[in-house]
C-alpha cells in the first residue's frame, strides 16, 4: 500500500509555477565592482550566502594575493587570458573556451594576464569569500 500512497501524493501534489527560459543580453548584467575593480553579475543565487552563477571580470594585468576559498570553485573564460595557479607553480594562461577546477582551500593565485581585462563565467558550491594567505 505505502507506494500506491506515494504515488497518490504526488498525483494530488498542487502544480508549481510554470517553468520558464531566462536569456539575459550582456548589456542587461548588473556589475558590482569590488574595490580592487573585479566585477562581479549575479546570474543565479546569492554569492554571500549560497552557491552561486556570476560572470566575474578583472581588469587587464589584475594579479591576486595568495589566498583561498571555502567553496570548490569552477570557471570559464569567455574572453581575455587567465591563470590560475599554486603559488610557486609555473602555469600557461587559459584563454576563451578554457575550463578551470581550484578546490576549496587550496592556496593560489588568480590573475588576468592578457592586455584586456578577462571575463569568465563563475560557479562556486558555496558562498563566496577570499581567505588571504599569509606568506
Amino acid at each position: 500500500m505505502k507506494p500506491l500512497a506515494c504515488i497518490a501524493a504526488l498525483i494530488a501534489a498542487p502544480a508549481t509555477a510554470d517553468p520558464t527560459i531566462t536569456l539575459t543580453p550582456d548589456t542587461d548584467l548588473a556589475w558590482e565592482s569590488t574595490p580592487e575593480g573585479v566585477a562581479f553579475a549575479a546570474l543565479s543565487g546569492d554569492r554571500w550566502s549560497e552557491a552561486y552563477f556570476a560572470m566575474v571580470r578583472l581588469p587587464a594585468g589584475t594579479v591576486s594575493p595568495v589566498h583561498t576559498k571555502s567553496a570548490n570553485m569552477y570557471g570559464m573564460i569567455l574572453k581575455g587570458e587567465m591563470t590560475h595557479a599554486i603559488p610557486g607553480a609555473d602555469t600557461a594562461p587559459i584563454g576563451p573556451g578554457a575550463y578551470y577546477e581550484v578546490p576549496a582551500g587550496l592556496p593560489h593565485i588568480s590573475a588576468c594576464v592578457s592586455t584586456t581585462p578577462c571575463v569568465a563565467l563563475l560557479y562556486q558550491d558555496g558562498a563566496f569569500d577570499f581567505v588571504p594567505v599569509a606568506q
